[in-house]
């Protein structure tokens, strides 16, 4: 008996193997509607997908600010996973310091690794690197271009003026600039002294071992205690806040603005993180100079190294006496940002 509902010369079968005519046009229109709905849908996604690595991003740019300024953080993930197994009883200075910056690392971003788990390789690449690690430092040298020249054309008065925009007229070059850099052990308006730093003598090298004018309060030094008034300058007060607050609180390092200045930083800023000092140390330093794209050394002054000289002055200081004083310093400098 044949089963005529399967058969494909049914009734049915023709009927539903039959099409209704319908103009060209309309079909074409009405697939268009289909395509332009898929691409839509698409479309969304993708702006979905680039909000979150735009915030991976926007958070990754507090790496290089608030951890490290040089090390891979990559680096300091390994170093902490060293840490766990194999302990910290022959681990070198390098290695401590990688720790300590992973330590900065979990507080400043708590959740990272969460985040790097979820998210894919090119986000997670441009999350630590490239993105969001790398640009905040040319964002903040390029903010402390042109403000740190007008802070010193103020406080200084040098004739002819900086220019704002331009770096090439700066450095040692420039009386004042050069007073700035200066180190603090010797006297910049000594004619043999200005001679030999801007001829580079042998006796008047000027490298990272030693701290530039610019970080000390009201721009002098004791030859006799070169701690006093060390990193208090009203330059790095003014550099913190136009950085970490916004170019127009830098003002309040002069109590210019009657607002209280806790109110507004964000929360995270009103505990000073010892590692956004590090920075903007290095940043100043490099608005003064003469070098207008940014390289780990100038001349005989390598950033790097000064960076770990910083490093070891606040995280590793020889004994009580010395920790005292860091961390007098440390509670100065939350009061500054902090108050005004």
């Amino acid at each position: 008996m044949t089963e005529s509902g399967n058969s494909s010369g049914s009734p049915r079968a023709q009927e539903t193997s039959l099409c209704i005519p319908t103009s060209l046009h309309a079909r074409a229109k009405r697939r268009i509607a289909v395509l332009e709905e898929e691409v839509e849908i698409l479309k969304q996604d993708k702006v979905t997908k680039q909000r979150k690595t735009t915030y991976y991003v926007s958070q990754g740019r507090a790496i290089r600010r608030m951890v490290a300024l040089y090390t891979p953080i990559e680096d300091l993930i390994a170093e902490n996973d060293r840490h766990c197994e194999d302990g910290d009883s022959d681990a070198t200075i390098e290695q401590d310091r990688h720790q300590r910056g992973y330590i900065e690392l979990s507080k400043t971003l708590p959740w990272i690794h969460q985040k790097l788990t979820s998210l894919d390789h090119e986000e997670s690449e441009d999350m630590l690197r490239k993105g969001g690690v790398d640009s905040a430092r040319g964002d903040d040298t390029g903010t402390l271009k042109e403000l740190v020249a007008s802070w010193v054309n103020i406080d200084c008065h040098p004739t002819p003026l900086i220019r704002t925009d331009d770096k090439h007229h700066r450095g040692f070059v420039n009386d004042a600039c050069g007073r700035m850099l200066c180190p603090a052990e010797w006297r910049w308006d000594d004619p043999v002294v200005r001679a030999g730093i801007r001829d580079r003598t042998t006796a008047y090298i000027v490298s990272e071992n030693s701290w530039p004018l610019f970080m000390y309060e009201g721009y002098e030094a004791s030859v006799k205690n070169l701690e006093r008034g060390l990193m208090k300058s009203k330059l790095l007060v003014m550099g913190f806040k136009a950085i970490f607050t916004s170019p127009s609180s830098a003002n309040e390092a002069d109590g210019d603005s009657p607002r209280d200045c806790l109110h507004c930083l964000p929360s995270t800023l009103r505990f000073l993180p010892l590692t956004m000092n590090l920075t903007l140390f290095l940043l100043v330093r490099f608005a003064l100079s003469n070098i207008t794209s940014w390289r780990t050394v100038d001349a005989d002054f390598d950033y790097q190294l000064f960076w770990n000289n910083i490093v070891d002055f606040f995280e590793d200081p020889p004994g009580p006496a010395a920790r005292a004083r860091v961390h007098a310093l440390l509670e100065w400098w939350t009061r500054q940002v902090s108050d005004c």
